[in-house]
Protein backbone atom coordinates (compact mmCIF):
# COMPACT_ATOMS: atom_id res chain seq x y z
CA UNK A 1 0.00 0.00 0.00
CA UNK A 2 2.79 2.43 1.05
CA UNK A 3 4.25 2.03 -2.32
CA UNK A 4 1.37 2.60 -4.45
CA UNK A 5 0.84 5.60 -2.41
CA UNK A 6 4.42 6.31 -3.15
CA UNK A 7 3.73 6.08 -6.90
CA UNK A 8 1.23 8.04 -6.67
CA UNK A 9 2.84 10.83 -5.32
CA UNK A 10 5.50 10.77 -7.80
CA UNK A 11 2.89 10.98 -10.71
CA UNK A 12 1.48 13.79 -9.48
CA UNK A 13 4.49 15.66 -8.82
CA UNK A 14 5.55 14.85 -12.55
CA UNK A 15 2.27 15.90 -13.76
CA UNK A 16 2.41 19.44 -11.57
CA UNK A 17 5.92 19.98 -13.39
CA UNK A 18 5.24 19.65 -16.90
CA UNK A 19 1.88 22.06 -16.06
CA UNK A 20 4.45 24.01 -14.57
CA UNK A 21 6.66 23.79 -17.56
CA UNK A 22 3.46 24.47 -20.22
CA UNK A 23 2.88 27.89 -17.87
CA UNK A 24 6.43 29.00 -18.55
CA UNK A 25 6.69 28.02 -21.92
CA UNK A 26 3.24 29.83 -22.40
CA UNK A 27 4.57 33.34 -20.48
CA UNK A 28 8.13 33.50 -22.15
CA UNK A 29 6.08 33.08 -25.41
CA UNK A 30 3.48 36.12 -24.14
CA UNK A 31 7.28 37.61 -23.54
CA UNK A 32 7.99 37.31 -26.50
CA UNK A 33 4.56 38.32 -28.43
CA UNK A 34 5.05 41.43 -26.54
CA UNK A 35 8.56 42.42 -27.34
CA UNK A 36 7.68 41.63 -31.13
CA UNK A 37 4.51 44.05 -30.29
CA UNK A 38 6.76 46.72 -29.06
CA UNK A 39 9.20 46.42 -31.77
CA UNK A 40 6.76 46.98 -34.36
CA UNK A 41 4.58 49.47 -32.83
CA UNK A 42 3.83 53.20 -34.47
CA UNK A 43 5.75 55.78 -34.41
CA UNK A 44 5.25 58.57 -31.39
CA UNK A 45 3.16 61.52 -31.79
CA UNK A 46 2.57 64.63 -30.19
CA UNK A 47 1.71 64.87 -26.41
CA UNK A 48 1.23 67.47 -23.86
CA UNK A 49 1.45 71.20 -25.82
CA UNK A 50 4.28 73.48 -24.04
CA UNK A 51 3.90 76.90 -23.67
CA UNK A 52 6.41 78.73 -26.29
CA UNK A 53 9.17 80.22 -23.84
CA UNK A 54 10.24 76.36 -23.08
CA UNK A 55 10.18 75.63 -27.24
CA UNK A 56 12.28 78.11 -28.61
CA UNK A 57 12.75 75.95 -31.72
CA UNK A 58 9.39 74.75 -32.20
CA UNK A 59 10.14 70.83 -32.12
CA UNK A 60 7.80 70.52 -28.78
CA UNK A 61 3.98 70.09 -30.02
CA UNK A 62 1.44 73.19 -29.27
CA UNK A 63 0.67 76.04 -27.40
CA UNK A 64 0.10 76.08 -24.01
CA UNK A 65 -0.70 78.82 -21.78
CA UNK A 66 1.37 81.74 -20.16
CA UNK A 67 0.05 82.04 -16.91
CA UNK A 68 2.48 83.12 -14.32
CA UNK A 69 3.75 86.53 -13.76
CA UNK A 70 6.96 85.14 -14.13
CA UNK A 71 6.22 84.06 -17.50
CA UNK A 72 4.06 87.31 -18.27
CA UNK A 73 7.67 89.53 -17.98
CA UNK A 74 9.57 87.18 -19.54
CA UNK A 75 6.85 87.05 -22.69
CA UNK A 76 6.90 91.19 -23.01
CA UNK A 77 10.60 91.32 -22.64
CA UNK A 78 10.68 88.91 -25.74
CA UNK A 79 8.46 91.02 -27.44
CA UNK A 80 10.04 94.06 -26.42
CA UNK A 81 12.96 92.78 -28.36
CA UNK A 82 10.96 92.71 -31.80
CA UNK A 83 12.08 96.01 -34.10
CA UNK A 84 9.18 97.98 -36.36
CA UNK A 85 8.81 99.51 -39.32
CA UNK A 86 6.22 100.58 -41.49
CA UNK A 87 4.36 97.93 -43.95
CA UNK A 88 5.99 97.60 -47.47
CA UNK A 89 3.38 96.83 -50.50
CA UNK A 90 2.62 93.22 -51.47
CA UNK A 91 3.74 94.08 -54.46
CA UNK A 92 5.47 90.56 -56.60
CA UNK A 93 4.80 88.17 -53.59
CA UNK A 94 3.64 85.02 -54.52
CA UNK A 95 3.79 81.65 -52.67
CA UNK A 96 6.14 80.01 -55.12
CA UNK A 97 9.11 82.55 -54.07
CA UNK A 98 8.97 80.58 -50.76
CA UNK A 99 9.47 77.27 -52.57
CA UNK A 100 7.51 73.86 -52.87
CA UNK A 101 4.61 73.75 -50.00
CA UNK A 102 5.75 71.30 -47.28
CA UNK A 103 8.94 70.60 -48.62
CA UNK A 104 11.74 67.96 -46.71
CA UNK A 105 14.41 68.99 -48.93
CA UNK A 106 14.98 72.70 -46.42
CA UNK A 107 18.31 73.04 -44.35
CA UNK A 108 18.96 74.74 -41.50
CA UNK A 109 15.41 74.05 -39.84
CA UNK A 110 14.40 71.01 -37.43
CA UNK A 111 13.17 68.11 -39.38
CA UNK A 112 14.33 69.32 -42.36
CA UNK A 113 15.82 66.69 -44.55
CA UNK A 114 14.48 64.20 -42.04
CA UNK A 115 11.90 61.93 -45.70
CA UNK A 116 9.12 63.36 -44.35
CA UNK A 117 7.21 66.43 -45.66
CA UNK A 118 6.81 69.45 -43.38
CA UNK A 119 3.14 69.24 -43.31
CA UNK A 120 3.91 65.63 -42.21
CA UNK A 121 5.93 66.69 -39.31
CA UNK A 122 3.64 69.41 -38.01
CA UNK A 123 0.69 66.70 -37.70
CA UNK A 124 3.06 64.48 -36.04
CA UNK A 125 5.05 66.94 -33.48
CA UNK A 126 1.20 68.61 -32.82
CA UNK A 127 -1.16 65.30 -32.56
CA UNK A 128 -2.22 62.39 -30.95
CA UNK A 129 -1.94 60.06 -34.31
CA UNK A 130 -3.85 56.86 -33.91
CA UNK A 131 -3.17 55.39 -37.55
CA UNK A 132 -0.52 56.09 -39.85
CA UNK A 133 -0.38 55.08 -43.44
CA UNK A 134 3.02 54.32 -44.07
CA UNK A 135 5.65 52.22 -41.68
CA UNK A 136 7.78 54.44 -41.18
CA UNK A 137 5.71 57.13 -39.69
CA UNK A 138 5.27 59.75 -41.48
CA UNK A 139 1.73 60.10 -43.12
CA UNK A 140 -1.05 60.50 -40.37
CA UNK A 141 -4.31 58.54 -41.32
CA UNK A 142 -6.27 59.47 -38.49
CA UNK A 143 -5.30 61.60 -35.28
CA UNK A 144 -6.57 64.06 -33.05
CA UNK A 145 -5.38 67.61 -32.10
CA UNK A 146 -5.40 69.68 -29.02
CA UNK A 147 -6.35 72.67 -31.33
CA UNK A 148 -4.87 75.87 -29.78
CA UNK A 149 -7.08 78.77 -31.58
CA UNK A 150 -10.02 76.91 -30.60
CA UNK A 151 -9.29 75.28 -27.34
CA UNK A 152 -11.28 71.81 -28.69
CA UNK A 153 -10.06 68.35 -29.65
CA UNK A 154 -10.63 67.74 -33.08
CA UNK A 155 -10.35 64.35 -35.28
CA UNK A 156 -8.55 64.67 -38.09
CA UNK A 157 -8.64 61.65 -41.10
CA UNK A 158 -6.77 61.85 -44.25
CA UNK A 159 -10.08 61.57 -46.08
CA UNK A 160 -11.03 65.30 -44.72
CA UNK A 161 -7.67 66.54 -44.39
CA UNK A 162 -8.88 70.13 -44.40
CA UNK A 163 -10.50 69.95 -41.38
CA UNK A 164 -6.74 70.37 -40.09
CA UNK A 165 -4.24 72.97 -41.21
CA UNK A 166 -0.69 74.25 -40.58
CA UNK A 167 -0.71 78.01 -39.57
CA UNK A 168 2.08 80.05 -40.83
CA UNK A 169 2.22 81.87 -37.71
CA UNK A 170 3.66 85.13 -38.76
CA UNK A 171 2.33 84.59 -42.13
CA UNK A 172 4.19 84.69 -45.64
CA UNK A 173 2.43 87.39 -47.31
CA UNK A 174 3.27 89.29 -44.51
CA UNK A 175 6.72 88.72 -44.32
CA UNK A 176 6.86 89.50 -47.58
CA UNK A 177 5.68 92.86 -46.89
CA UNK A 178 7.93 93.19 -43.94
CA UNK A 179 11.31 92.64 -45.60
CA UNK A 180 11.25 88.93 -47.13
CA UNK A 181 10.88 90.71 -50.49
CA UNK A 182 14.29 91.50 -50.16
CA UNK A 183 15.52 87.72 -49.04
CA UNK A 184 17.33 85.32 -50.38
CA UNK A 185 15.29 82.38 -51.64
CA UNK A 186 17.14 79.72 -49.18
CA UNK A 187 16.20 82.16 -46.33
CA UNK A 188 12.21 82.50 -47.17
CA UNK A 189 12.33 78.30 -47.44
CA UNK A 190 13.46 78.40 -44.29
CA UNK A 191 10.53 80.35 -42.92
CA UNK A 192 8.04 78.73 -45.12
CA UNK A 193 9.22 74.99 -43.27
CA UNK A 194 10.55 76.07 -40.04
CA UNK A 195 8.72 74.53 -37.62
CA UNK A 196 8.98 77.49 -35.12
CA UNK A 197 6.96 79.33 -37.69
CA UNK A 198 3.78 76.42 -37.89
CA UNK A 199 1.45 75.37 -36.02
CA UNK A 200 -1.24 72.27 -36.88
CA UNK A 201 -4.88 74.55 -35.71
CA UNK A 202 -8.38 74.34 -36.77
CA UNK A 203 -8.74 74.58 -40.68
CA UNK A 204 -11.92 76.51 -41.04
CA UNK A 205 -10.22 78.67 -38.31
CA UNK A 206 -6.69 79.37 -40.16
CA UNK A 207 -8.75 80.20 -43.00
CA UNK A 208 -10.50 83.41 -41.42
CA UNK A 209 -6.93 84.05 -40.16
CA UNK A 210 -5.68 84.93 -43.73
CA UNK A 211 -2.99 87.14 -44.07
CA UNK A 212 -3.32 89.18 -40.90
CA UNK A 213 -1.28 90.05 -38.57
CA UNK A 214 -1.51 90.33 -34.73
CA UNK A 215 -3.18 94.07 -35.30
CA UNK A 216 -5.59 92.28 -37.06
CA UNK A 217 -6.28 88.69 -36.04
CA UNK A 218 -5.69 86.96 -32.60
CA UNK A 219 -6.79 83.38 -31.84
CA UNK A 220 -10.87 82.89 -30.75
CA UNK A 221 -9.36 80.75 -27.59
CA UNK A 222 -8.07 83.69 -25.01
CA UNK A 223 -5.74 81.27 -22.99
CA UNK A 224 -3.37 81.57 -25.92
CA UNK A 225 -3.07 84.74 -27.34
CA UNK A 226 -0.08 85.68 -25.02
CA UNK A 227 1.66 82.40 -26.18
CA UNK A 228 0.55 83.38 -29.69
CA UNK A 229 2.19 86.19 -29.72
CA UNK A 230 5.36 85.09 -27.71
CA UNK A 231 5.89 82.92 -30.97
CA UNK A 232 5.24 85.47 -33.17
CA UNK A 233 8.23 87.61 -31.62
CA UNK A 234 10.06 84.34 -31.28
CA UNK A 235 9.87 84.08 -35.20
CA UNK A 236 10.33 87.85 -35.79
CA UNK A 237 13.35 88.05 -33.79
CA UNK A 238 15.22 84.61 -35.46
CA UNK A 239 14.65 86.37 -39.27
CA UNK A 240 14.95 89.53 -38.19
CA UNK A 241 12.05 90.23 -39.59
CA UNK A 242 9.88 93.20 -38.14
CA UNK A 243 6.93 94.62 -37.28
CA UNK A 244 4.17 97.15 -37.11
CA UNK A 245 3.86 99.43 -34.69
CA UNK A 246 0.24 98.57 -34.32
CA UNK A 247 1.42 94.92 -34.25
CA UNK A 248 3.57 95.44 -31.19
CA UNK A 249 1.06 97.21 -29.42
CA UNK A 250 -1.54 94.35 -29.70
CA UNK A 251 1.27 91.82 -28.79
CA UNK A 252 2.32 93.76 -25.64
CA UNK A 253 -0.93 93.86 -24.77
CA UNK A 254 -1.96 90.08 -24.51
CA UNK A 255 0.75 89.78 -22.14
CA UNK A 256 -0.26 92.47 -20.05
CA UNK A 257 2.19 95.34 -21.51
Amino acid sequence: MRRRNHVATLLVAAALTAVTACQNDGSKAESAAGATAADTAQPASGGDAVDPLDNEDGTKPGLAPLTSAADLARARALIDRVQTKGRGPKTGYDREKYGPAWSDAVSGVPFGGNDCGTRDDILKRDGRATRWRDKKGCVVETMTLPDPYSGKDITFTKAKASAIQIDHVVPLSASWQMGAAQWDADKRRRLANDPLNLLAVDGPINGGKGDSSPATWLPPNKAVRCSYVVRYAQVSIKYELPVTDADKAAMSAQCGG
